[in-house]
């Protein structure tokens, strides 16, 4: 049976020489103007204006497919960056209250250990409430993984938080009897107590630096590219949230330990902060713009005032209190700046983006000089 229709490979390849020569007319070079285009009539839309205005490629929108997020922002709350403040004040009491024990300043020992136990106590609070599920909490310590920060960071709180109770609890001992069982417990607490304040004290460094590793293990972008500098930071605001604590509550004559980490742990959080918000490029923005700038501002400039204050104020109790609360404030600040921070570059697609081609770049022309 014959028919007028051309064969299919024709009409195929027709469309193909249509397409080719529609993606011909498309393409212009960068320098060349509007009014050098072919059937160009001044005074149309998108022709030359003027003084001869050149034809420029539109600004990039970062967008994805359905509007969503090229990455999937965090599902952590704030709780989470409650947890980070209130993990690095329990190490940096417990540093405190070592410092206090070493050094026979009791008021310092009696600050840092129960502030130690109730920070503590509270980080478990706001930890497993992010599991979900807080009933299985224990499946956490059914194994012990050296590569997984949560894993990690469960045992680490399970050896602190046992530690920290029993020193806390030894404070206790001056209220019991002095005869009979609990005589016996009065006279056993101290020793006991102070090997379990040394053995919180112990593990504090590792409480205190191990949730920035657990930021930087994620995916996030302004989290993972500041790998080096989160644990820096968070061990800084742990020992400024532990100064804070002895300033608040021990006299100006027993508070020197706390002002040297004072000292130290503004140096630490300062230097990483400048770090985080001037090293990475693009990727520093978000620790800049919003909300997450503005807390850490304010967390540099209460941490410049605390340590001004604790080094100025050393007979007085007044204003070595509000140095004090101002530590405490700037670790707040400090926690949730980053916390927000990478929370908002893992919502913009151009912090996923923009990296990864410089990346890829970086690599071809790295290949192609080694060829």
């Amino acid at each position: 049976m014959s028919t007028d229709r051309p064969p299919v490979g024709d009409l195929f390849r027709r469309f193909r020489d249509r397409l080719a020569a529609d993606d011909r007319a498309d393409l212009v070079s960068p320098p060349q103007r509007t009014a050098d285009l072919p059937g160009h009539r001044p005074g149309r839309r998108g022709g030359r204006r003027g003084g001869g205005e050149e034809l420029r490629v539109p600004e990039a929108e970062f967008t994805s497919y359905y509007g969503r997020p090229v990455l999937k922002p965090p599902v952590w709350k704030w709780d989470i960056a409650a947890y980070l403040f209130t993990g690095g004040l329990a190490a940096g009491s417990s540093l405190l209250a070592a410092g206090g024990q070493l050094t026979g300043r009791p008021a310092l020992r009696r600050a840092g250990r129960s502030t130690a136990l109730a920070a503590v106590g509270a980080s478990t609070v706001f930890l497993i409430r992010d599991l979900g599920r807080p009933a299985r909490f224990h499946h956490m310590l059914r194994v012990a993984k050296l590569t997984s920060p949560m894993s990690m960071g469960t045992w680490i709180l399970s050896a602190f938080g046992p530690a920290a109770g029993v020193a806390a609890i030894a404070e206790t001992a001056g209220l019991l009897p002095r005869h009979g069982v609990l005589g016996v417990a009065r006279r056993a607490l101290p020793p006991v107590g102070h090997a379990a304040g040394l053995l919180a004290a112990g593990t504090a460094p590792a409480l205190a630096t191990y949730t920035g590793v657990l930021l930087a293990d994620t995916a996030v972008p302004s989290w993972h590219e500041a790998y080096p500098e989160l644990p820096l930071i968070f061990a800084g605001s742990a020992l400024a949230s532990g100064a804070g604590v002895g300033l608040l509550a021990a006299p100006p004559a027993q508070t020197g330990p706390a002002r040297r980490m004072a000292v130290a742990g503004a140096a630490l959080e300062l230097y990483g902060a400048h770090r985080v918000e001037t090293r990475l490029g693009l990727l520093s923005e978000p620790y800049r713009q919003g909300r997450p700038g503005r807390l850490l501002r304010a967390g540099r400039v209460l941490t410049a005032a605390g340590v001004a204050g604790a080094l100025l104020g050393r007979r007085s109790r007044v204003v070595g209190a509000v140095s004090g609360a101002a530590l405490l404030a700037a670790s707040v600040a400090t926690r949730f700046g980053i916390f927000y921070g990478g929370v908002a570059s893992a919502r913009d697609p151009r912090y996923t983006v923009v990296p990864q081609r410089e990346r890829v770049n970086a690599r071809r022309s790295g290949g192609g000089s080694d060829g």
